[in-house]
């Protein structure tokens, strides 16, 4: 058996269970299947999504699906990046346009940024393709995959934890006993309330419908592709995510639309008349013909776990932050509460890293589902400028908004005005849809990073518009390009795959011996990495230079998830102090540092 693989246990059935098949729990899944841990997720329905629901899908997100190896399968499956370009905000699809945003830095001022910051592009993935590539790659790997099997409830203790299950196939319940649980069962999730997870917000504040339909759009819209189009109707503003929306799903033929309801009133009945009714309105003309999929009411919501884990349980995705689609934050965080966390019980469950390793998943996490909250529900209400931007307080006059509309396009100081308001309202929307720092500017501060003592950080640009690269613990590697063989190689692909790595330059070679020797004295795997003139990966454009923050000889210890957890900025006195500060900071991150006393 290798050092890296875990010790078998006779009294478990798994080593962690997984409770739902959605982007947090497939994602988890795939993960320990990954780093060869025994995992087995669990759903209590028959199949994978059958709507599309979450669809963006950010850099930062497809950089942990680079790392499993998937990226490649969900690129030819997905809608490019390319198309997701002009979000529009129109009257219909066959009505007046009053603006676009050019969305997901897809246009030229915007897209050097986004290039700049990552290897991967961003793409438009609906769950319907995320799913199943998530969980049939995680059933390859060795995860075993149980549907039609409900959560009921769970105990646990200090040696494991024990999830009573209902087969609802048979109607029979049995135990599954299992070294950790993670609840990543959706909004309304009972691993979260089993666990008494404390949350904050007003929860429920809106309700919308999603109707998924079939119907060829392509006139209306193929000369301005998007993932969104944006109706200003009467009584658009009310409830749902702002205006009434249609969804592009597969372009140009599949199509989400999106309408609000009052939560209190209850959703109105679904019948083909209203269902169509809706979608002619939004269209803008009858000439078309549509074969209605699905139909359902959802909740917009504004809730948030402070705490997501207790003891051996943790609580992923939907469970712990709960929110509008705005932003497309949904499915992206999910996935990234997976990676932070899989990593941390892999090595855990191995024995190189101590228990308490986990406490981190929390510190680090929680302010994060926050943070995505909030941000994607101030989304909702920065689309309120728009309507304001018409000197109107709602739409429910039709007449009037009429009016309002003819407005903008009268002569004089009163018409300008209206359209430079209404310029810089639907601009600001970049909040929403060129929202990169909040993407990558995640920082965490936990027991598994170090602080190096160095000043606070001040963003040189606007923090949730604008990523900012840096190596300062708790951040995400930064990503540039080197070579190896003369072939160009991303940084991002010099760690992860769930193992520790430094990165060092010419001077570091006492840190690349201080990692081999560590790696066998820990039982664990720290692939050691120098760049420079000469080394095995050489810097010919000089851009890691130019970000690495530290001289050639000091170092950088990035975790598994790709976060920097310790740097050293200079070169070290001696092979002996290298050994030294290298083997304090892994045992500081992975909470063994008793085992040096």
């Amino acid at each position: 058996m290798s050092p890296q693989s875990p010790v078998p246990s006779t009294s478990h059935d798994t080593d962690v269970l997984v409770v739902g098949s959605g982007p947090a729990g497939a994602s988890a899944a795939l993960l320990l299947a990954t780093y060869g841990i025994r995992v087995r997720l669990i759903t209590k329905y028959g199949a994978l999504a059958d709507t599309p629901r979450a669809h963006i899908t950010n850099q930062r997100t497809m950089e942990v699906l680079r790392d499993l190896g998937v990226e490649e399968r969900l690129l030819r499956e997905a809608t490019p990046w390319e198309s997701m370009s002009n979000t529009t905000f129109c009257t219909s699809l066959a009505g007046e346009e009053l603006g676009r945003v050019p969305s997901w830095g897809t246009d030229a001022l915007r897209h050097a940024d986004y290039v700049l910051a990552s290897p991967c592009s961003m793409v438009d993935a609906p769950q319907t393709i995320t799913e199943p590539i998530l969980v049939q790659e995680a059933q390859r790997r060795g995860a075993k995959i149980r549907f039609d099997s409900e959560y009921l409830s769970h105990e646990q203790d200090g040696e494991g934890v024990t999830t009573r299950v209902l087969d609802r196939l048979t109607g029979t319940t049995y135990s599954v006993r299992s070294r950790y649980l993670i609840g990543a069962d959706g909004a309304r999730s009972k691993v979260a309330e089993t666990l008494g997870l404390p949350f904050e917000g007003p929860g429920p504040v809106a309700g919308a419908l999603g109707i998924v339909f079939e119907a060829d759009l392509s006139r209306f819209v193929a000369h301005r592709p998007s993932v969104l189009y944006w109706m200003l109707q009467p009584g658009a503003e009310k409830e749902g995510v702002g205006l009434g929306v249609l969804r592009m799903i597969k372009p140009w033929h599949e199509w989400m639309l999106m309408w609000g309801y009052e939560v209190a009133a209850g959703p109105p009945e679904l019948t083909e008349e209203f269902v169509r009714e809706l979608a002619v309105k939004l269209v803008g003309t009858d000439d078309f013909e549509m074969r209605v999929k699905s139909s359902s009411p959802w909740t917009v919501n504004h809730h948030y776990a402070t705490t997501i884990s207790k003891g051996r349980v943790f609580c992923a995705g939907d469970a712990v932050h709960r929110h509008p689609p705005t932003n497309g934050l949904g499915s992206n965080t999910s996935i990234q509460d997976s990676y932070n966390l899989c990593w941390k019980l892999a090595h855990v469950i191995r024995g190189t890293a101590a228990p308490s390793l986990l406490d981190s998943y929390d510190a680090e996490r929680a302010p994060i589902a926050r943070q995505i909250v909030e941000r994607a529900n101030l989304s909702i209400a920065d689309t309120g400028r728009i309507i304001q931007a018409l000197d109107l307080t709602d739409t429910s006059d039709p007449d009037t908004l009429d009016e309002r509309l003819a407005a903008r396009k009268a002569p004089g100081p009163q018409g300008e005005k209206t359209r430079r308001a209404l310029r810089e309202a639907i601009a600001y929307k970049s909040y929403e849809f060129n929202a990169h720092g909040v993407e990558h500017n995640q920082r965490y501060s936990s027991d598994a990073v170090i602080p190096d003592g160095s000043a606070p950080e001040e963003f040189a640009r606007d923090p949730e518009l604008y990523a900012q690269p840096t190596t300062r613990p708790g951040a995400k590697l930064p990503h540039t390009w080197v070579t190896r063989g003369g072939e160009r190689i991303s940084t991002l692909d010099l760690g992860g795959h769930g193992e520790f790595s430094i990165l060092t330059g010419i001077g570091g070679r006492p840190w690349l011996d201080a990692a081999e020797a560590l790696s066998a004295e820990r039982g664990l795997t720290m692939r050691g990495v120098s760049i420079g003139p000469g080394e095995e990966h050489e810097d010919p454009y000089g851009s890691w230079a130019d970000l690495s923050e530290i001289e050639d000889g000091g170092v950088l210890l990035v975790r598994p998830d790709l976060h920097i957890a310790y740097r050293h900025a200079a070169t070290p006195s001696s092979p002996q102090e290298a050994h030294r500060l290298l083997s304090a900071a892994l045992a500081a991150v992975t909470g063994t540092a008793a085992d040096l006393d």
